[in-house]
């Protein structure tokens, strides 16, 4: 009788050990494999985005702008010196500013300042603390 009841037992807690061995593999997927995969796919996407002109940062830190593209490289310029070209792997990319046309990117300071005065309302709040 003994005997019945110890292979029960022990049955028993294998089935717990595996459903806990299940468990950990997919917290591990979960919290490890699932959110490399994303920053992966993103690094993917910014890299097959890239076009002439836009501004880069290399994972040593240097800011740049593209001037020219292959499928596995690209030609950076560095500062202000127009000799300063150097070819490089897409991959020694780390983030890429797109590039802008100056048309419809101006903050809303500046489209203040260039409003007319006429266009200009002020708020309630601001005849309050005028002086008179």
């Amino acid at each position: 009788m003994n005997l019945i009841l110890a292979s029960s037992s022990t049955a028993g807690s294998t089935g717990v050990l595996l459903i806990w061995i299940v468990a950990m593999i997919a917290l591990m997927y979960f919290l490890m494999i699932r959110p490399q995969k994303k920053e992966q796919n993103r690094v993917n996407a910014m890299l097959n985005d890239l076009e002439k002109g836009d501004s880069v940062v290399t994972t040593s830190g240097f800011y740049g702008v593209v001037l020219d593209i292959t499928d596995e490289d690209v030609i950076v310029e560095f500062g202000n010196n127009k000799n300063c070209r150097i070819p490089m792997k897409k991959t020694a990319i780390a983030e890429v500013e797109k590039a802008s046309d100056g048309y419809g990117d101006a903050p809303a300071e500046k489209k203040a300042e260039n409003a007319k005065p006429a266009d200009k309302k002020k708020a309630p709040a601001e005849d309050k603390f005028e002086k008179k």
